[in-house]
């Protein structure tokens, strides 16, 4: 193989300056590009053919209703999808019968959802592009791709979590998920998490809708909240991609980084709704709730109606808000949802609306010749006057209502933790690391069950960063700009390996900032701006609480089921056989099979995640 290069060393050669040049003129000093269609053909960037706006009618996922009686069946398949209606079919993932993505899985608190998965993949649509020199990939993964379900959001036992390297090849059986749905009614969703391919296999389809009901928002037209149900609640799943001239999806965004070599994220130059290109949708003429989620793989987004209209964020990840907050944009980082109260009656029958976006994209993808993707699709007035109820004026709190969130809690104990891009004497030079470690290192963060506590995110990079924790819910306390390049010096970064994330008081460039009305409910993921420290206020529940062991050792083989807990034997097994099972035997499948503990926290920028933006930690007695 020849010299590795990645999209960071292009920035450093002279086509760079190139590249910064044209981007000046072209952007009026970082402004976001009024249409990618129109924009000039960068040569450092891959473009999908052009398509046709607003042509294809918006789709919906299927719905599942999840029964404490009944498991659900997922399925990951290989398939194919028309992204749109003047492009051909082409190979894509899916789960169950969509050609692309997944259904919606709806599930009560409190009854537990079992679901029954299993793989029948093909050979991996991106195998060519499967970097086999990360963490656990191997040429086998392109004929016969592994995948690993995680409930994101979900307040899952560790053996059930979707565990990275809790792997699931094709075509070898099915693996029970237990979800015990004891947690506050919110918006989840699941998608495939394998170890150093998750993008590949999410950006081929494996995601899908999670809705978390309960006695309050139970998605029916009794419902007590007087919030939109049935066809005035539509999932709005928004992606970003590229596609080749043959209509392919392209997981590539630049010729600078060799096929089958990892790169660092991309902006897409289409914008995908539900699984189409730009599509319209009719809507009547009342209030509509919108379960919105960035589902993309790189690109932070500044979300707002093309008419400046107005809107309302009712809820975060983990639920509900006290009361609607009016705003006219929200910023939006992958993995981050938003449920939305969205009013259409002062349009006039026929009148049009689209969603935009102008976050212009990081500085290393803007050098590039990346530009803001600004549409993502259209909604058209129809004749009907639909839901006129109007926006209720709280959410919580009062008679038929869930209680008020309450204060941001005190914390027992501060944690520092760090997010950068080291560089070393290799090629490619740069990775994507939390505390300056890689994933496999040994030094990982252990809070204790039962105790509240502060996470500063220190982020020296550039870009922003969404944060997820797996397992549980926080708040947002706020963010607070640094001064890296004095941090970095007062505190010189060592080389990979050393866990490395300084107390960064005394390096402050500001005040904090507290976080958004509409982003200061329950989240699980958190946008950390680059040049900030981002704290978030989280507390560790205890296995009482959850009615499981947070801490218990589980097997890496998704077919055997079972646990034991860290100082004891084995228990709960599957009906499945155990016989010869232990720690680093080799089964019928032919993967070594290990002992895991649990759960893991990382970049919701899925490049980053792959390699290596993301580390374990334990939640320990």
């Amino acid at each position: 193989m020849g010299a590795r290069v990645n999209r960071r060393e292009f920035l450093l050669g002279a086509a760079a300056a190139a590249a910064s040049g044209v981007l000046s003129s072209r952007l009026g000093g970082g402004a976001a590009s009024a249409d990618p269609v129109s924009d000039i053909k960068w040569p450092t960037i891959f473009h999908s053919p052009p398509m046709a706006k607003y042509v294809d009618d918006l789709s919906v996922p299927s719905t599942i209703t999840s029964s404490p009686s009944e498991p659900i069946e997922i399925v990951a398949r290989t398939t194919s999808s028309r992204f749109h209606r003047h492009q051909p079919k082409v190979p894509t993932m899916a789960y169950n019968d969509e050609s692309y993505l997944g259904p919606t899985i709806e599930a009560h608190v409190g009854e537990q959802t079992t679901i029954e998965y299993r793989s029948e993949l093909g050979k991996h649509i991106f195998a060519a592009d499967l970097d086999t020199s990360l963490h656990g990939v191997t040429a086998k993964y392109r004929d016969t791709p592994v995948t690993s379900m995680h409930l994101h959001g979900g307040a899952t036992p560790p053996e059930f979590d979707g565990n990275p390297e809790r792997l699931m090849l094709p075509r070898h059986g099915t693996s029970m998920f237990k979800f015990p749905n004891r947690q506050e009614a919110g918006h989840l969703w699941y998608h495939d998490h394998a170890m150093a391919i998750t993008r590949a296999n999410v950006y081929a389809g494996l995601a899908g809708m999670y809705f978390l009901r309960d006695d309050y928002d139970t998605g029916t037209s009794t419902n007590p909240l007087g919030l939109p149900v049935g066809e005035h609640e539509v999932p709005l799943i928004l992606q970003e991609k590229i596609f080749r001239d043959d209509g392919h999806q392209s997981l590539r965004s630049t010729p600078v980084v060799p096929e089958g070599l990892w790169e660092g994220g991309a902006v897409g130059d289409r914008g995908l709704v539900n699984g189409k290109v730009w599509p319209k949708t009719t809507v009547d003429r009342g209030l509509y709730r919108f379960r919105l989620i960035n589902a993309a793989s790189y690109s932070v987004w500044n979300l707002f109606f093309s008419n400046r209209m107005p809107f309302w964020v009712i809820g975060n990840e983990g639920g509900l808000l006290n009361a609607p907050v009016r705003t006219r944009s929200i910023k939006a980082a992958p993995a981050e949802r938003f449920d939305l109260l969205v009013d259409f009656s002062a349009l006039a029958p026929g009148e049009t609306v689209d969603l935009c976006n102008d976050m212009a994209p990081p500085f290393q993808a803007a050098v590039l010749g990346e530009v803001a993707m600004p549409r993502f699709c259209r909604f058209i007035a129809g004749a009907g006057r639909g839901d006129r109820r109007g926006v209720p004026s709280r959410l919580r709190g009062a008679a038929r209502q869930p209680d008020r969130l309450p204060p941001i809690a005190k914390p027992q104990k501060v944690r520092r933790v760090s997010v950068s891009q080291p560089y070393e004497l290799r090629v490619p030079p740069a990775i994507m690391s939390l505390n300056n470690l890689r994933y496999a290192d040994p030094q990982i963060e252990k809070p204790r069950q039962g105790t509240t506590e502060r996470w500063d995110i220190v982020n020296i990079t550039p870009d922003p960063h969404p944060v997820h924790l797996h397992l549980v819910m926080f708040r947002i306390l706020g963010r607070r700009p640094l001064r890296t390049v004095d941090y970095q010096a007062a505190h010189p970064q060592p080389p990979i390996g050393t866990r490395w994330a300084p107390d960064p008081s005394g390096f402050y460039a500001g005040p904090m900032r507290s976080p958004a009305a509409w982003e200061a409910g329950w989240k699980d993921t958190v946008l950390a701006p680059g040049g900030h420290v981002t704290s978030i206020i989280v507390r560790f529940p205890t296995a009482d609480e959850l009615d499981f062991d947070p801490d218990a050792i589980f097997s890496s083989d998704p077919t055997q089921n079972w646990t034991r807990p860290s100082h004891g034997h084995a228990v709960r097994p599957s009906p499945s056989s155990m016989h010869g099972h232990h720690a680093g035997a080799t089964p019928a499948h032919g993967m070594v099979t290990k002992d895991l503990q649990g759960y893991v926290w990382h970049c919701h920028i899925l490049d980053h995640e792959d390699h290596d933006m993301m580390l374990r930690y334990r939640v320990v007695p």
